[in-house]
């Protein structure tokens, strides 16, 4: 493989990131800058760990993987190296290691003072359980915003680790870099993002914190307007097993939604609570009549708020996504395109990701300009798989 720097062609073009290679939200992150158009640079340890590599991994592409010793402390001048040339060092690891391996960011605010550090972790850099193992469930559940997941009354159901990870986490990471980079722009300086999952989920929920604060919200599941409680915002099941999404809130969508689902002649008023069951059955009923592909035909395109839940290896072929180009196949892989989308600067796919943890340690190291990288190779501080 060949690599060169300043292939990007979004709107961070130019901008050069270290990532410490972990899993879920701060690859995650990284694949997001890497489609905005940035160098990222993927330093991983050899052998990788679980989740983390693989030519299918799509969290990590467009971008190469460069795999070091970080036990050994000229891995870690090598890093250094890098991160005196680069904007941004992303790392996810739990609190205090990263200094203990020398590569905290005061070690790094030696070498470049304007540097953005983004710490990805589930609990947060301090409070009585950073330093403590977790999961996406674990995180989302101290929030507030598990409790009400789900349509189930008896317990709550996990979005597996869309909420957490990528919601709550990778996605606040981001936005906590590029608004530390403008600053760093105006002040010279660098700082810390603390992007903690729990605090990037609270700040999700902040909607239905608002409700619980003016009491118009009800702690339990499917108990309220947009959580199953209203019938009218609800999932329902057609004649082959598959369902239909229906989110006819406002009073003209609901007009549209009852006319043509064929009951606007017997169908409770919308708002006539004592009914709910009532509308709810006569719309499981009815929507059972008919295959998915059938009321699919019925509803799309209309103003009814109604759609069919397709799964991902059928969301490419749908339509809409069809015609924006949503889905691409790219290096003999089905991939979601680079979002969101800009009309100068346009964010492209890059590189696909690399087959092993190490894969281009060479050409990656040389293209950053680290010095007698043979010789890195040679003594085991760096590995090319």
């Amino acid at each position: 493989m060949t690599y060169e720097l300043g292939q990007g062609t979004g709107p961070l073009k130019g901008v050069k990131v270290v990532e410490i290679a972990g899993i879920g939200p701060g690859p995650h992150a990284c694949m997001i800058l890497a489609d905005l158009g940035a160098d990222v640079i993927r330093v991983e340890r050899p052998g990788g760990q679980m989740l983390a590599g693989g030519a299918k991994n799509l969290l990590n592409r467009g971008r190469p993987s460069v795999a070091l010793n970080l036990k050994d402390p000229e891995a870690i001048a090598t890093i250094k190296e890098l991160v005196a040339g680069a904007d941004v060092l992303v790392e996810g690891m739990r609190p205090g290691v990263a200094e203990r391996l020398g590569m905290g960011p005061d070690d790094f605010a030696e070498v470049n003072p304007r540097l953005v550090y983004g710490r990805m972790t589930g609990w947060g850099q301090h409070g009585p359980l950073a330093h403590a193992a977790g999961h996406d469930m674990n995180y989302i559940a101290i929030t507030g915003a598990l409790f009400g997941l789900g349509q189930d009354k008896s317990k709550p159901h996990f979005p597996t680790n869309l909420l957490g990870d990528f919601g709550g986490g990778s996605t606040y990471l981001v936005i906590g870099i590029l608004a530390a980079l403008l600053e760093a722009r105006v002040s010279g300086q660098g700082q810390v993002v603390d992007a903690a999952i729990v605090d990037g989920t609270a700040h999700l929920n902040a909607m239905t914190a608002a409700f619980v604060g003016d009491g118009t919200f009800k702690e339990e599941r499917a108990a309220n307007l947009l959580d199953g409680g209203a019938p009218f915002y609800d999932v329902y099941e057609t004649s082959d097993g598959r369902h239909m999404s229906v989110g006819a809130l406002e009073p003209q969508f609901w007009a549209m939604f009852i006319k043509l689902l064929g009951v606007e002649d017997v169908v409770p008023g919308q708002y006539d609570l004592d009914r709910y069951a009532e509308m709810r059955q006569l719309f499981a009923d009815t929507f059972r009549t008919r295959t998915q592909a059938e009321w699919i035909e019925v509803f799309e395109g209309t103003d009814a708020c109604v759609a069919g839940i397709v799964p991902l290896s059928e969301a490419a072929e749908h339509p809409h996504l069809k015609a924006r180009g949503t889905f691409v196949t790219k290096d003999d892989l089905l991939q979601p395109v680079p979002a969101p989308r800009f009309s100068r600067t346009e964010a492209t796919i890059g590189t696909p990701p690399s087959p092993s943890p190490g894969s281009d340690t060479r050409v990656a190291l040389s293209a950053w300009g680290i010095d007698d990288v043979d010789g890195l190779i040679a003594r085991g501080v760096a590995v090319q798989v």
